[in-house]
């Protein structure tokens, strides 16, 4: 069965690369028995995406105190890390069919490649090429409660921190448009704490704790 947001199978990424910008609104969803409000389902939107220092133009969250403000503005996410998700899924009988997860599928507004969490420090910042946006790294994603009910994994949320597959927030230090295949310039900041030894330590401490 086609679907018709699916992501191709990665291929090699020479050029770290913006592959899908996705928004959302904010919808109800089923979590544990309850409903809430969220805006974990992103779609690709065509054409230059306005963003500003509070996110995506035309994106909502429902819960600024997880998801979105001024240092959650944006979250990316690596299209490299899709196939084990699709995988994992189809392992837990979360999916009925074999196909590749589409653009927007893990809440991500960027979906891009070649910029893996081991490849990203906090206080890194992503130049977009053909606009001035400027994006700086902020933190790894913390995933909730909302994250596995829409995995269908009741371990999807550890597997997420426990493998450093959390993608990473971005805060906007310059507006700007961005467009989907635009190359993507990282340019080191301090260089103290990368994207995944961060979200490795917040494992260990869960471990510990």
């Amino acid at each position: 069965m086609h679907n018709p947001g699916a992501m191709p199978e990665p291929a090699p990424c020479p050029v770290p690369r913006l592959l899908s910008v996705n928004i959302g609104a904010a919808r109800l969803l089923r979590v544990g028995g309850r409903t809430v409000l969220s805006g974990i389902r992103k779609s690709p939107v065509d054409g230059p995406v306005a963003v500003g220092a509070l996110g995506l133009a035309g994106d909502e969250q429902a819960d600024l105190n997880v998801h979105g403000g001024l240092q959650k503005a944006v979250y990316a996410y690596p299209s490299e890390h899709l196939p084990y998700w699709q995988a994992a899924r189809r392992a837990g009988g979360a999916s009925l069919f074999d196909e590749a997860l589409p653009a927007g599928f893990m809440g991500e507004n960027l979906t891009i490649c070649g910029l893996l969490e081991s490849d990203v420090w906090i206080g890194d910042t992503l130049h977009v090429d053909g606009s001035g946006c400027v994006l700086r790294v902020t933190m790894p994603r913390e995933p909730c409660g909302k994250f596995t009910a829409v995995m269908g994994l009741a371990d999807a949320a550890q597997r997420m921190v426990r493998e450093a597959r959390s993608g990473f927030y971005l805060a906007v230090e310059v507006p700007g448009d961005l467009r989907a295949g635009s190359a993507l310039r990282l340019m080191p900041g301090p260089r103290r704490l990368s994207v995944a030894e961060a979200i490795r330590g917040k494992w260990a401490r869960h471990r510990n704790g």
